[in-house]
């Protein structure tokens, strides 16, 4: 059975890393994702939603622009669907052991010490470069300095917003929308509710956790009591709401944490919950007033509507022109000739690379890849861009090239008095490591390179490290260091030069405190 051979929860997921992998198993456990759940899950995403509903138009337009038709979306998104489903699966069925939570607790909680030297490259300010290295560099490097092709394109935009004064929505054409529609004028349940919190993430130690479970079960007795609920929310919350006592406004079910929701949305107004625990800690709720699912009158849906049939329409129009356009132009016709006083204009950008042009084009990217792939007097197809629609057409090109020396040779001789200091840091980082390794002590030889040891502070693995910063290549050799043997195996590179370390001290974490967060660890894991 594929569920007994996993271990603990991130060597399972290691194991099944491969989306295909994952597909395949959900595949073989018969795992489905049903139309209606994959109509709902795309109709979720705010990306193909005008005001929060699901738009048909902008969903294809979407899809267009990233040149993918539904059924490759769909599908690819079932495929996710399936996988998440599976993993889901995966994540809630596997357990972990004691032993294997009190080792992760011991190498999570474990903290060493080191001193260290560090090589900047910076502190060799003597370093210079004469005219034969730079001249070797450069014919070593010269990929490196290549300038960029650039184009220069004539375009027409075809922008909506152009064609919206003269679109007239009718009553009829909105009601007849109202009514082919229902399921677009729903209005949610939503409840309005405050809330008392008591902080306990998903971090804390069961004995916090239990504390803090205890401190609010005393406010939910002065609460039933008769005690005012917002007073006791500016009194004893730890939420960001506390000064507006617990005031959280009105929402949907889909905007609270899922026990948070499923608790406010099943009591009456008027009523305190039970303690609830979420992720940020323990909650009391009070419900304010509940407004239930009901549906959006045409007359309060009418300015949606009419907006969005607008819009629909200027979109039509705008794709109309641009495909008349379109079809009266031939690859080798002078854009600018063949719509002369017609609307759009014909604009023209200056030179740019492939990132794009630098004004006046609310999509750069996007309209580099459209272009790049012509050559000069070419005609794009229509291009649908987030702005609207448009047809390019190049009309001078600069290919990339190597340049002369002259024209680069300070950018060069930086960078190559910037590798002669990174060689040299390194090489004297060797020197001081060898002599370290024959018996010297750190202030020795740090001395002779007019350098001072520095000592950290204890950090754990995956902490800052103190007085040097995030350092994971330094974190890693630290804890592989011990009193036996204490110095660095290697010199390490660091954001700021090359490193020499050597062990000081190690702590290791008391494993009472291992029995208090032992829950919470076999939980999150």
């Amino acid at each position: 059975d594929i569920l007994e051979s996993f271990q603990p929860k991130n060597r399972a997921i290691e194991q099944l890393i491969s989306r295909r992998l994952l597909h395949q198993e959900a595949k073989k456990l018969n795992f489905k994702v049903s139309e209606n759940e994959l109509s709902n899950s795309i109709r979720n995403i705010e990306a193909f939603q005008i005001a929060g509903i699901f738009d048909t138009r902008l969903y294809q337009r979407v899809l267009n622009s990233n040149r993918l038709t539904p059924e490759m979306f769909e599908r690819s998104q079932k495929r996710s669907m399936l996988t998440e489903k599976l993993r889901s699966l995966i994540e809630d069925s596997v357990k972990v052991s004691d032993a294997e939570a009190e080792e992760w607790f011991k190498w999570n909680n474990t903290s060493v010490k080191i001193n260290y030297v560090v090589f900047e490259p910076d502190r060799y300010t003597d370093i210079q470069s004469t005219t034969d290295e730079i001249n070797t560099f450069f014919d070593k490097h010269k990929e490196s300095y290549k300038t960029e092709a650039k184009i220069k394109v004539r375009y027409l935009h075809f922008d909506p917003d152009m064609y919206r004064s003269g679109i007239v929505i009718t009553d009829e054409e909105i009601s007849e929308y109202y009514e082919s529609n229902p399921k677009e004028f729903k209005k949610p349940k939503t409840v309005e509710a405050r809330h008392i919190l008591l902080k306990a993430d998903q971090s804390a130690t069961q004995e916090i956790v239990e504390e803090k479970r205890g401190k609010i079960l005393n406010i939910l007795k002065k609460a039933r009591e008769g005690e005012d609920f917002v007073q006791l929310a500016k009194t004893y919350s730890e939420g960001p709401t506390r000064d507006t006592g617990g005031y959280l406004g009105t929402f949907q079910k889909e905007a609270m944490v899922g026990p948070f929701a499923e608790k406010a949305f099943s009591m009456k107004a008027g009523e305190i919950s039970e303690p609830v625990r979420t992720r940020f800690g323990w909650h009391l709720i009070k419900v304010e007033k509940v407004n239930e699912a009901s549906q959006f009158s045409q007359k309060e849906a009418e300015d949606g509507i009419r907006k969005k049939l607008t819009d629909e329409t200027a979109q039509t129009l705008a794709f109309d022109e641009a495909e008349t356009v379109s079809d009266a132009l031939f690859d080798g016709d002078d854009l600018a000739k063949a719509v002369e006083g017609q609307k759009p204009k014909v604009m023209t950008t200056d030179f740019f690379s492939k990132k794009g042009p630098e004004k006046n084009i609310q999509n750069p990217e996007k309209f580099a890849a459209a272009t790049f792939d012509l050559t000069v007097m070419d005609i794009s197809e229509i291009q649908d861009f987030d702005d609207g629609y448009y047809i390019l057409q190049v009309i001078e090109q600069i290919p990339e090239e190597i340049p002369e020396l002259a024209e680069v040779e300070e950018e060069v001789r930086a960078d190559l008095i910037k590798e002669k200091k990174d060689k040299k840091a390194s090489q004297d980082a060797e020197e001081l490591l060898k002599e370290l390794k024959n018996g010297k002590t750190m202030d020795e030889v740090g001395k002779k390179f007019n350098l001072t040891s520095g000592s950290t502070g204890l950090f754990k693995r995956t902490e800052s490290i103190p007085d040097i910063g995030y350092e994971p290549a330094i974190a890693d050799a630290a804890f592989k260091l011990s009193a036996e043997n204490p110095i660095g195996k290697n010199v390490i590179k660091g954001s700021k030069g090359y490193y020499i370390i050597k062990y000081t001290d190690r702590k290791v974490p008391d494993l009472e405190k291992f029995d208090l967060e032992k829950e919470n660890i076999i939980a999150s894991r």
